[in-house]
């Protein structure tokens, strides 16, 4: 495999890696913070700031990672009912009023990361606060580049990303209306 291939899968998964890898530590840190309450009686006391934090960090790089996928909540049942290009259109229009917003945010979170005092720390962690806020630039740009990426495979590659779990419901509604018609059959000409 070419190194810049390698770099490409990398980038084009990096949520997936940071949020697995955000998901484990979290986890192990959580039950060595039981282990040591349960056997030691003692509490480690920067675990459960350090595992908020890290949850907070998991849950901005997984929205990140379902724009890529194309799996963030959304209304589409009504586009089923208009035609093809305008459903598209449509779709692209509201990602479009979504990559609005989130390069506003975007600015926003950085004006207040640049004007953030630096001595405003973390309870038990003592880590300036500006640094944990610093998702929030980070995750609504990969959020942005992610939308973007999808509409780019749709309307220009003619690649349709959908969700995994769309798929399988319309598979599900599919293979019911097929049975329905096959029972229908059956009583009609019964």
């Amino acid at each position: 495999m070419k190194p810049a291939s390698t770099l490409f899968k990398i980038i084009d998964n990096l949520e997936n890696y940071i949020c697995r890898t955000l998901l484990a530590l979290f986890v192990v840190i959580l039950f060595a913070q039981i282990l040591s309450r349960n056997l030691f009686n003692h509490s480690i006391s920067w675990t459960e700031e350090l595992v908020t934090y890290m949850f907070v960090w998991f849950a901005f790089f997984g929205a990140s990672y379902a724009a890529k996928l194309a799996a963030h909540n959304r209304v589409t049942f009504q586009f089923k009912f208009m035609p093809r290009k305008v459903a598209v259109g449509l779709e692209a229009l509201s990602d479009l009023i979504w990559v609005s917003f989130n390069s506003y945010f975007v600015y926003l979170s950085v004006i207040f990361f640049m004007k953030a005092n630096v001595f405003w720390k973390s309870q038990t962690l003592g880590i300036p606060m500006k640094y944990l806020y610093l998702i929030l630039p980070i995750a609504f740009s990969l959020m942005t580049l992610r939308v973007l990426q999808v509409n780019y495979y749709k309307l220009v590659k003619g690649i349709d990303i959908r969700d995994p779990e769309t798929e399988e419901l319309d598979k599900i509604i599919h293979e019911s209306a097929q049975r329905d018609d096959s029972q229908l059959r059956e009583r009609v000409h019964g």
